[in-house]
């Protein structure tokens, strides 16, 4: 039975690289999909299967259906901006002692 191995990608230069990594250590039970989420075309079917595979951040890979843990990384999040300081007015700094 084929591996089914999709790469979801921006096309963009740190996508790339990632889809090169994919094609050079696939096998010959490996069939390869890329999924280009540029496209915005209504109903595009790659974004739609990204969507239901859970992606949030590119690129990323999943094999027969399942997203690699290393692609499971929840995004962005306001939580994480918040926690970053963002929204939270100018950062306070330390007068320079005399």
């Amino acid at each position: 039975m084929k591996r089914i191995i999709e790469v979801f990608t921006a096309g963009c230069p740190l996508c790339n690289p990632v889809v090169e990594l994919v094609k050079s250590t696939a096998c010959g039970s490996c069939d390869i999909i890329t999924h280009n989420l540029t496209e915005t075309a209504a109903g595009n079917p790659a974004l739609r299967r990204a969507r239901l595979l859970g992606v949030q951040t590119l690129p990323a890979v999943a094999v027969n259906g399942a997203l690699l843990a290393c692609c499971q990384g929840g995004g962005i999040t306001k939580e994480a901006l918040e926690a970053a300081g963002i929204g939270k007015g100018a950062p306070v700094t330390a007068e320079p002692a005399a």
